[in-house]
């Protein structure tokens, strides 16, 4: 592992560690040539996710897109950012192991069928949104659905 202060190429491991509950391993340096002490982590390589946009173009997965949204949602409900991240790491999950490729569609469901559970009306919030509802009547089928389900 290449020094960030000094570039010499040769450091040593001090400590060693698991974080993010094994999903990374976190490890103490220490630069054999100038003795500075650093951090490194290191975590499994995951196959980039593609995501299918309505109009064909793609794009990688982006988490932080569905979290800002998550968030705006949110907004003024006693849901803890914590929890949010951990809807996204769910929802993640179930898409790295089913798709390589897969629409924004499937992704917007996967988020509002955990947000459904989560918190009704940070749901409504959420779907309404992307849902684009155009007019009364269809918000209100919307909750009438949720009212029924």
């Amino acid at each position: 592992m290449k020094c960030p202060y000094c570039g010499y190429a040769d450091t040593k491991v001090l400590d060693s560690r698991t974080s993010n509950e094994g999903e990374s391993i976190r490890r103490r340096r220490e630069c054999n040539h100038c003795s500075q002490r650093f951090t490194t982590y290191e975590r499994v390589d995951k196959l980039p996710l593609i995501v299918i946009k309505k109009d064909y173009r793609r794009e990688a997965f982006d988490r932080n897109k569905i979290l800002i949204g998550l968030v705006k949602a949110c907004e003024k409900r006693s849901i803890p950012l914590a929890r949010l991240e951990q809807l996204v790491d769910e929802v993640e999950q179930e898409l790295l192991n089913e798709y390589r490729e897969v629409s924004s569609a499937v992704i917007g469901e996967a988020v509002m069928d955990k947000l459904r559970e989560l918190d009704q009306v940070a749901y409504v919030r959420f779907a309404s949104v992307y849902r684009q509802f155009k007019d009364i009547n269809r918000f209100m089928e919307e909750l009438q659905q949720l009212l029924d389900g």
